[in-house]
């Protein structure tokens, strides 16, 4: 790569940059229509590996993703609608014991001064906020209803992603090549190579957390539902979700769950069941599904995945979180080169050293 295509490079990279920063607004449904394609394209690519032309293997993946989605929505949805309303009638009980209980063992337990802490007006706060709104969903849906505007643009936003995930499925494979073929001829080599290598990086990690994800979150809402907890299927998806990030999920399901459990029961035994349900989650995920769904080959640090999508959240938003894993994943295979060359530098002191 000579010195002028190195400046390319870097002068392209800092405007797509840029561009992404002053549009992240609008790029949200994009990125998540494109986020839907590409891991929807290996799929794609093996009906037409076996005679399908592209535009029918598409559709075909498009239907059947479109009824998964669909399925899943309409079996779970009413459930958690359900869960959720008795968990918003449960909110005063809560409260109460917060005030009643466990401030006090805060108090005479570890001797903090509950008090100058003032959360009992956060706790009022929090009740009255779900009394009044109904929480964040009804916080979300009057954000988007205020005007008529606002309600276009959300809409708006939510049809343009199977759009645009569609048509970049059905397109894929013709919209990398005309990227790779803008690049300078003497580097399409050397950038494609780290290109495949980013790409079997993000594909195992992107498609298998998502099988984790979805494999805790049934594991967490089976067990507990076993036990007998009230709101199983609401924490078990909480718990999935947050497993994006390493060890989140846990916590998250863990502290919801025993929560719920001190106002349900009346005995020690499903506590401790509770957290039977989750060690045996944790003993799964780290034995089980982990090596056989994301493998070993991955690279990205626990560390790594939690700095990317905090850094990400925090430069660009929503959009940010999004983007993060894809960056940190290029980052890593770039890191990994860059590493290598300085190893068989003279800068290094040797030479040639695999």
């Amino acid at each position: 790569m000579t010195q002028s295509q190195a400046w390319l490079l870097i002068v392209v990279g800092l405007i797509l940059a840029g561009l992404l920063y002053i549009l992240q607004p609008v790029l949200t449904p994009f990125l998540v229509g494109i986020g839907i394609a590409y891991l929807a394209d290996p799929f794609a690519d093996r009906l037409e590996a076996r005679g399908w032309p592209r535009s029918m293997a598409t559709v075909m993946v498009f239907s059947v993703l479109i009824l998964l989605l669909v399925g899943l929505f309409l079996g779970i949805y009413p459930l958690l609608i359900k869960q959720i309303q008795t968990l918003v009638q449960m909110l005063p009980s809560i409260e109460i014991w917060f005030n009643a209980t466990l401030l006090p063992w805060l108090q005479s337990s570890l001797g903090l001064d509950v008090k100058s802490m003032k959360l009992d007006l956060v706790t009022e706060g929090l009740a009255a906020e779900w009394k009044q709104t109904g929480g964040v969903i009804s916080r979300v849906a009057k954000y988007a209803t205020e005007s008529s505007m606002g309600l276009i643009s959300t809409l708006g936003s939510v049809a343009m992603v199977p759009v645009v995930a569609f048509y970049m499925l059905r397109d894929f494979d013709l919209v990398t090549e005309r990227i790779k073929m803008l690049l300078p001829l003497s580097i399409q080599p050397q950038v494609n190579a780290w290109a495949i290598e980013s790409n079997d990086v993000l594909a195992a990690f992107m498609r298998g957390q998502l099988l984790v994800m979805l494999s805790l979150g049934a594991i967490y809402a089976l067990g507990l539902h076993l036990v007998g907890l009230n709101y199983a299927l609401l924490i078990g998806v909480l718990a999935g979700l947050a497993s994006v990030v390493p060890y989140l999920g846990f916590v998250v399901g863990i502290t919801a769950a025993l929560t719920i459990s001190l106002f349900q029961f009346d005995n020690y035994l499903p506590l401790a069941m509770v957290l039977v349900v989750f060690s045996v989650g944790q003993i799964v995920e780290s034995f089980v599904l982990t090596p056989l769904l994301v493998g070993d080959r991955i690279g990205l640090h626990p560390v790594a995945v939690i700095f990317a999508i905090l850094a990400g959240g925090q430069l660009f938003g929503f959009m940010g979180v999004l983007l993060a894993l894809p960056i940190a994943a290029v980052i890593m295979v770039l890191l990994r080169h860059l590493h290598k060359g300085y190893i068989n530098s003279d800068l290094y002191g040797q030479q040639d050293i695999e």
